[in-house]
C-alpha cells in the first residue's frame, strides 16, 4: 500500500537551468560626488533660460515706450517659448540617441544665438523688433531638453533615495528663472512716465531702451559663461550607474513613443499634469496684465493727500529759490482734485508722478514662483523619505491649487461676491497658487516614470511638457485675440486645477521602478 522511498536519480530536476539563468550578477553601483557640478551646471542653465523666456512680461509698459509694443506683442514674445516645443521629437530622439551632454549643447548653443541675436544695438526699430522675436524663437527651441531632461539626470546620477529630490531641483529652477525676471526686469528698467515736461525724474524712452539693453547684455554674458562650461565639462553618464534602474535595458525610441500613446493611464494622467502646468505657464507670463485692472502692475499708482500750510509753503519757498511754486503749480495742474482753504492747499494727486513706486506685480509673482520651488523641493525630499505615496501628494497639492485659484478669481468679483480685493488677498491668494501647481511638478515627472517604465525618462518626460506648452501656446493664442479683458484667464486657471484634481482622484497608480530597485539585489 505504501510507496517506497524516492531514489537519487528520482529526485533529480528534469530540467536543469542555465547558469545565467539561476543567478544573475550583481549590479555595481556607484554615486559620484561630482554629480552636484552636473545638476548645478544643468539647473543654472535653466534659470538663464526661464529669464529670458519671461523676461518681456514684468516689464511691458517699459517695452511699450522703449519699442512700441502692444499687448499681442508682449504675448506673442512669450508665445515662442511654447513654440519651442514643436520639434519635441526631435530633441528627444536626439536625447535617447546621443545622450545629455549632446542635447545640453546644442540648448546652450541656442540660448547664445538667441540672446545675441536680440542684444545688436539697432537703430531701426523694425528690424530691431524682429531680431528680438528671433531671439526669443531660439530660447524657446531650447525648452525641450532644458525641462525634460531633469528626471533623466536625475536617474542617470543619483540614487534611488535622491532622485525625486534631484527632479525637483532640475526641473523647477527654470521657474526660478522665470520668478527672477519678476524682480530684476521692474527694478532695473525703469517704469515709463507719463507726465510731460516740468517734473526732471521723467523717464525717457532712450533711458529705458539703453537699461533694457544692460540686461540683455547680462544675460548674453551668462550664457556665454555657461556654453563654455558645457562644453569643458559636462559627462553624459558617470563610469558606473547608481542604481539597478540606471543600469537596466530600456524601449527603443519607436516602441516607447508607441507605448505611450496606447497606455491609457499615461494619457491621463498626462491630461492632468499638462493642463494645469500649461494654463499656469501662461497666465503667470501674462500676470502684470491681469493685475492691472486691481492697480496692480509693474508700478502702482498710489494717491496721496498732501497738506501744505501757508507758512510751510513760505518757508520752503524761502529755502528753494521759487523752485516750490513750480512744483505746487505742477501738482495742482496733475491732481485729481484739489481746494484752498483759509490758510492751507489740499492736494490729492497719484502719488507715483513723483516717483514713490512700488512694484507689486513683480513680486507677487516672485513670491508665487518661489514659494513653490521650496515647497517643490521639500515635498520631493519627503517623497523620497517616503516611497510609493507620490498620488496621495498630489491629491494634497492639486486640492490646495483648487482653493487658491478660486480664492484668487472670486477677489476679482468683490463687488458681487464682498471678497476683500485688497494687497494682501492678492499676495496671499497668488502665492499659494504658485505654491502648489509649481511644486507638483517633480511629483508628476516621478509618477509618469513609475507608470511608464521602462520607457526612457527624456522621452517620457518630453510628450508631457510638450502637451504642457501646447496649452500655454493655445492660452496665449487666444490671449493675442482677447487681450483687452482677461478675467477668463482666471477661470482657466481654477477649471484647469478642479479638473486635474478629478483625475488624479481616478488614476490607479503603480511603482515599476521603485520595485526594481528595493527588490532586486544591488
Amino acid at each position: 500500500m505504501g510507496a517506497g522511498s524516492s531514489t537519487e536519480a528520482e529526485r533529480e530536476p528534469l530540467l536543469v537551468p542555465r547558469p545565467t539563468e539561476t543567478s544573475s550578477p550583481p549590479v555595481n553601483s556607484r554615486v559620484y560626488r561630482r554629480r552636484w557640478l552636473v545638476l548645478t551646471m544643468f539647473s543654472l542653465l535653466a534659470l538663464i533660460q526661464g529669464m529670458v523666456w519671461n523676461f518681456w512680461g514684468p516689464i511691458q509698459n517699459s517695452a511699450a515706450h522703449a519699442y512700441g509694443f502692444t499687448k499681442s506683442d508682449i504675448a506673442v514674445l512669450v508665445l515662442w517659448g511654447p513654440v519651442g516645443f514643436i520639434p519635441w521629437l526631435l530633441f528627444m530622439w536626439l536625447m535617447d540617441k546621443k545622450g545629455l551632454r549632446v542635447s545640453l549643447l546644442l540648448s546652450a548653443f541656442l540660448m547664445l544665438l538667441g540672446a545675441a541675436l536680440r542684444s545688436i544695438p539697432l537703430t531701426e526699430q523694425p528690424l530691431r523688433r524682429w531680431l528680438i522675436h528671433g531671439g526669443q524663437f531660439l530660447n524657446g527651441l531650447a525648452g525641450p531638453t532644458i525641462m525634460s531632461a531633469g528626471p533623466y539626470l536625475s536617474t542617470t546620477w543619483f540614487a534611488p533615495d535622491q532622485r525625486a529630490t534631484a527632479t525637483a531641483v532640475a526641473s523647477l529652477v527654470s521657474y526660478l528663472g522665470s520668478a527672477a525676471s519678476f524682480v530684476v526686469g521692474p527694478l532695473v528698467v525703469p517704469a515709463p512716465n507719463d507726465t510731460q515736461a516740468g517734473i526732471t525724474m521723467a523717464v525717457s524712452n532712450s533711458s529705458i531702451r539703453d537699461r533694457i539693453q544692460l540686461v540683455m547684455y547680462s544675460e548674453l554674458t551668462a550664457i556665454a559663461v555657461l556654453f563654455v562650461a558645457v562644453l569643458v565639462y559636462f559627462p553624459s553618464r558617470p563610469p558606473m550607474p547608481p542604481s539597478v534602474a540606471a543600469a537596466s535595458q530600456r524601449l527603443s525610441y519607436r516602441s516607447s513613443i508607441c507605448r505611450l500613446l496606447s497606455n491609457l493611464r499615461f494619457l491621463m494622467i498626462s491630461l492632468a499634469y499638462a493642463v494645469p502646468t500649461g494654463v499656469i505657464a501662461g497666465w503667470s507670463g501674462v500676470l502684470d496684465m491681469i493685475l492691472t485692472p486691481v492697480n496692480v502692475s509693474q508700478v502702482q499708482k498710489l494717491q496721496v493727500v498732501c497738506i501744505f500750510s501757508m507758512s510751510t509753503q513760505q518757508y520752503v519757498e524761502r529755502q528753494t529759490g521759487g523752485l516750490f511754486k513750480v512744483i505746487i503749480r505742477q501738482m495742482l495742474l496733475e491732481s485729481r482734485s484739489h481746494r484752498r482753504m483759509e490758510d492751507e492747499t489740499v492736494l490729492v494727486t497719484p502719488l507715483s508722478l513723483y516717483h514713490c513706486q512700488k512694484v507689486d506685480a513683480g513680486w507677487i509673482g516672485f513670491w508665487s514662483i518661489v514659494g513653490g520651488c521650496v515647497f517643490g523641493v521639500a515635498m520631493a525630499r519627503f517623497a523620497d523619505s517616503i516611497r510609493g505615496m507620490l498620488k496621495l501628494i498630489l491629491v494634497l497639492m492639486l486640492a490646495g491649487a483648487s482653493l487658491s485659484s478660486t480664492w484668487f478669481t472670486l477677489t476679482f468679483l468683490s463687488r458681487f461676491t464682498h471678497f476683500p480685493s485688497t494687497a494682501a488677498t492678492l499676495y496671499t491668494s497668488c502665492i499659494l497658487v504658485g505654491i502648489f501647481c509649481s511644486s507638483s511638478v517633480p511629483i508628476f515627472f516621478e509618477l509618469f516614470i513609475e507608470t511608464v517604465y521602462p520607457v526612457p525618462e527624456g522621452i517620457t518626460c518630453g510628450v508631457v511638457t510638450f502637451l504642457g506648452n501646447l496649452v500655454t501656446g493655445l492660452l496665449l493664442f487666444f490671449l493675442t485675440f482677447y487681450c483687452k479683458e482677461l478675467s477668463w484667464l482666471n477661470w482657466c486657471l481654477t477649471g484647469s486645477c478642479l479638473f486635474s484634481l478629478a483625475l488624479i482622484l481616478f488614476f490607479r497608480e503603480s511603482y515599476d521602478r521603485l520595485y526594481l530597485d528595493v527588490f532586486v539585489s544591488v
